[in-house]
């Protein structure tokens, strides 16, 4: 027996509504439970921060690696701030939050200038405090250990984004700071 035209003309069409009704709700089930859950915050203990002169007058380099046993993020842009004065170092290129996947021993990188060369502008102060993300306390550096023994010149203060190399994070503050 063969179905009339009709017949087949309504089954077809069942059978496209079907399909487009169940389609998408399929495919998005299937990539809820496909995808793997991002991975945790940071624990601030699982992180060591340090800082290091940056190779020019009013520039420091910090790291963030991460010492514990799994993936974890961190806030891609650090949190950088100046001991007696408010607000932090700005981003550049300036840039919305995000995470920044660190995996077990991996290492960010980031330049921070406090001044432009030469400036006579701005205040001196005797610290920096740098934190991997704006819920944690962060690590205090003196003047010294950024290469500054009299004091940090700061104006108009700004930090790169974590990058993946001490090169990468010195070339993005150059570009961004010409």
């Amino acid at each position: 027996m063969r179905p009339s035209s009709t017949l087949t003309a309504v089954l077809t069409a069942a059978a496209a509504l079907t399909l487009t009704v169940t389609g998408p709700s399929a495919a998005a089930g299937a990539t809820a439970q496909g995808a793997s859950a991002p991975p945790p915050q940071c624990r601030e203990e699982a992180l060591r921060i340090s800082a290091s002169p940056g190779g020019h007058r009013n520039v420091a380099r910090i790291a963030v690696t991460n010492r514990g046993g799994r993936t974890c993020v961190v806030e891609r842009i650090p949190t950088v701030t100046f001991r007696g004065l408010d607000g932090s170092a700005q981003p550049v290129p300036p840039a919305a939050g995000g995470a920044y996947v660190l995996s077990p021993g991996e290492r960010g990188y980031a330049a921070v200038r406090t001044a432009e060369r030469g400036t006579r502008q701005g205040h001196v102060v005797r610290s920096l405090s740098v934190a991997a993300d704006p819920a944690h306390y962060g690590v205090t550096f003196g003047a010294a250990a950024v290469g500054t023994d009299r004091g940090i010149r700061v104006w108009e203060p700004v930090t790169t984004l974590w990058h993946t190399s001490r090169g990468a994070a010195d070339r993005a503050l150059a570009a961004a700071t010409r």
